[in-house]
């Protein structure tokens, strides 16, 4: 259940519920609206039902008792305020809640201004800190502007969409005029970054200019290889389809465990799994690993038979660096595969390198463009990583950094592409035999109604792509765009709009993390 009223909600868990009605009384003259419950479970599975703005919790209570639903309550909203309400005066309590992040506490008894006051500066911070985010963001709209244009680098576009990300996040689901704001600064950037990667990208690939950015064959070969060769226990983890923003939201519960240092690289177009994925772990470009490994590189359009053989580039790719080692490969397609290797994590740490590639990401965009409950479930950027979020609370990639953080290793995490949320649709012709991907096609006679939404690829090789038949060509979508047929064409328009695709040039797809970590010691 969903709370959509204005006033401030609270829920109060006390085991003596019944013997504070004067204390809830006065909170509800004050403007507060409060869910009493009487025991910790209770408290608990609220958390699940309804939304809440603090939570008053006694510390003393039968059963689950107020520092284990702390912890529950904590693993479910790590943000969600707590206050502690305890009759006991004991340091090692107090230290043990203020370890789990608590707000504030209160010991008992309580009279009613003390709860309005410690109610009121909880909200008030809260509130204070979301407008003085808004201002700061209205003060660099301007500077921010001016920074997107024609001569822009690479450099800069890195730093650009660095700080729009932070910008989305920390707004979060503020003021809606300024939201709007934001995302249309947000399509201004894209806008202008097509235009960018329309202008440079052919020329990075092949004049070698010192000027172009670090690419997907080349992750490994900076990132991984390096500590391998130092003798460095390494761990290699790819999050498919994780975007920047997401990263935040995961690094918040590392940052504890591990000293992270954070880096940025460029995605290959087409920003999709068959091509930049098979480029990092071989090191090469499509084009290349076709030409170098012609049975490790299959003809099709089917995404997951294209990706078969990772583990085998991977050692190639070892070899060519002078590495001849027995490392780890697996692959996590579902939970009960992660538990499995998550159980496992104290043998792979003692590999030289262990590489896993985690899918779920990629699996819940797939799932929220044919499922209209995901979709209801994250209608904009912010749900959708509200719902990754939840994920990564509970998952086994969670368990297994955990796990690591006890272990003598370093760890890299990336990803192979983002995703962007699609909203405008454009017309493209093709034969029968052209690809279906929607931010991507490759094939012959291909054509845009709107040029000016699309790279146009004549020669597949000028972009270090196979070129499957003589007169084969690619079309990548730029911004939002999302590639419609006009055959059936309003059926699909409205099938595939506001929906997360990748395989485009975007800076949510082609802009990506990759995180270094040592456990903390």
């Amino acid at each position: 259940m969903q709370n959509f009223k204005n006033m401030p909600t609270i829920l109060w868990a006390d085991d003596e519920i019944n013997q504070l009605q004067s204390l809830i009384l006065f909170l509800e003259k004050k403007g507060f609206e409060i869910v009493p419950v009487s025991n910790g479970q209770d408290a608990v599975e609220q958390i699940d039902q309804q939304n809440f703005d603090i939570v008053f919790l006694d510390e003393q209570m039968p059963g689950m008792g107020g520092l284990e639903a702390l912890e529950q309550i904590k693993s479910k909203q790590p943000l969600l305020p707590v206050v502690m309400i305890t009759k006991s005066e004991e340091e090692y309590i107090m230290e043990e809640a203020i370890g789990s992040k608590i707000s504030d506490y209160l010991i008992k008894p309580v009279n009613p201004n003390q709860i309005l006051l410690t109610t009121k500066k909880i909200l008030q911070t809260s509130q204070l800190q979301s407008e003085k985010s808004a201002q700061s963001y209205l003060r660099q709209f301007g500077e921010l502007s001016s920074r997107i244009g024609p001569r822009t680098t690479w450099e800069e576009w890195t730093e650009i969409y660095r700080e729009l990300t932070k910008w989305q996040i920390d707004l979060g689901e503020g003021d809606e005029a300024l939201i709007q704001v934001l995302d249309d600064q947000f399509d201004d950037a894209n806008r202008e970054f097509g235009k960018f990667i329309q202008q440079n990208y052919e020329t990075w690939l092949n004049e070698g200019s010192g000027e172009a950015p670090l690419f997907s064959p080349e992750v490994i070969s900076k990132y991984v290889i390096p500590h391998v060769k130092n003798g460095k226990k390494t761990m290699f983890f790819l999050v498919d389809c994780m975007r920047y923003d997401q990263w935040l939201v995961f690094e918040k519960y590392l940052a504890k465990m591990y000293d992270i240092s954070n880096d940025f690289y460029y995605s290959i177009l087409p920003t999709a799994t068959p091509y930049s994925r098979n480029a990092i772990f071989a090191g090469l470009s499509p084009m290349e690993i076709e030409q170098q490994y012609p049975d490790l590189w299959q003809k099709g359009q089917d995404e997951s038979s294209l990706n078969r053989h990772e583990e085998a580039l991977l050692e190639k790719q070892l070899k060519r660096s002078g590495i001849d080692i027995n490392f780890k490969y697996e692959k996590i397609l579902s939970a009960e595969v992660g538990k499995q290797i998550a159980g496992k994590m104290k043998n792979f740490s003692q590999s030289k390198l262990a590489a896993f590639v985690f899918n779920f990401v990629d699996t819940l965009v797939h799932s929220r463009s044919d499922s209209e409950v995901i979709k209801e479930l994250a209608p904009d950027e912010s749900a959708f990583r509200s719902i990754t979020e939840a994920w990564f609370q509970h998952s086994t990639l969670l368990q297994m950094f955990k796990e690591l953080a006890d272990e003598d290793v370093t760890i890299v995490v990336t990803t192979d592409h983002g995703s962007i949320r699609s909203m405008r649709d454009t017309k493209v012709y093709g034969d029968r035999d052209t690809a279906t991907n929607l931010r991507y096609k490759f094939g012959k006679n291909l054509n845009a109604v709107d040029e000016s939404a699309v790279i146009k690829i004549r020669d597949a090789r000028r972009f270090k792509l196979p070129q499957l038949t003589v007169t084969n060509e690619y079309l990548i979508a730029l911004e939002d765009y999302y590639f419609v047929y006009p055959t059936n064409y309003h059926k699909f328009q409205n099938r595939y709009r506001d929906t997360f695709q990748h395989g485009g040039a975007s800076m949510e797809e082609m802009i990506l993390p990759v995180a270094t970590m040592t456990p903390k010691k």
